[in-house]
């Protein structure tokens, strides 16, 4: 007689990393964010690596480790400034938070 598997669904956080446990897990996820907003510009432009090393001021290798999201070596400002070199405005808001649950570090892209 085959075992029956018990599935247990956990909802997300909205955090893949929280929801691992990992420590540091609001600056990964804002990391990632930005990353990804940088491979999005990257992609809809049509950039090759080396230009767009020559557009961030980094060598073609750091280029392809951030188009990999191996985000390791860049810290949250720097890939801000990433976004600003390659011609997107940054917007940083502080507000109160609204909910009893912890304060929260969000970013999302336009």
């Amino acid at each position: 007689m085959a075992k029956k598997i018990i599935e247990r669904v956990i909802p997300s956080s909205g955090n893949v990393f929280a929801d691992m446990g990992l420590p540091d897990a609001d600056e990964l996820d804002t990391k990632v964010r930005l990353g990804a907003a940088i491979c999005r510009i990257v992609e809809r432009r049509k950039l090759t690596q080396v230009e767009v090393a020559a557009a961030l001021g980094i060598n073609q290798p750091k280029v392809s480790a951030l188009l990999h999201y191996k985000l390791e070596g860049f810290s949250v400002e720097r890939l801000m400034r990433f976004l600003t070199a390659l011609g997107h405005d940054v917007e940083i808001v502080v507000k109160a938070k609204r909910s009893t649950r912890s304060a929260r570090l969000a970013v999302r892209a336009a």
